[in-house]
């Protein structure tokens, strides 16, 4: 499966449970929880929002409307194989999206 940043998963089962820092330690979709693979490095970065602009005028935390956070991380769920998820976070509100998720590379 793999989702254009311009349409990225809106999926409302979508939950990334953080450390304290912000970075992913497990997420559940589609009924099930994934967990971030301690063994591997996640890719974290910035970009920008690639959303119309329709949104509120301000973000859920005061940062910046125009970066979005980015994280792709590898999972493993309890009956699948390693896979890799890029989820973006929403600067408008505090809801996480699936922009890509494919077999481990």
């Amino acid at each position: 499966m793999t989702l254009t940043p311009e349409a990225p998963s809106q999926t409302r089962g979508l939950q990334v449970r953080t450390d304290a820092a912000g970075k992913p330690l497990a997420i559940r979709h589609d009924g099930q929880i994934w967990l971030v693979d301690p063994g591997t490095d996640p890719q974290h970065w910035f970009g920008r929002n690639p959303w119309p602009d329709t949104r509120p005028a301000a973000a859920a935390d005061g940062g910046d409307l125009g970066n979005v956070e980015h994280w792709q991380v590898r999972v493993l769920g309890s009956n699948s194989a390693l896979r890799t998820f890029t989820l973006l976070r929403d600067p408008h509100s505090t809801q996480w999206l699936l922009e890509d998720n494919r077999d481990g590379d």
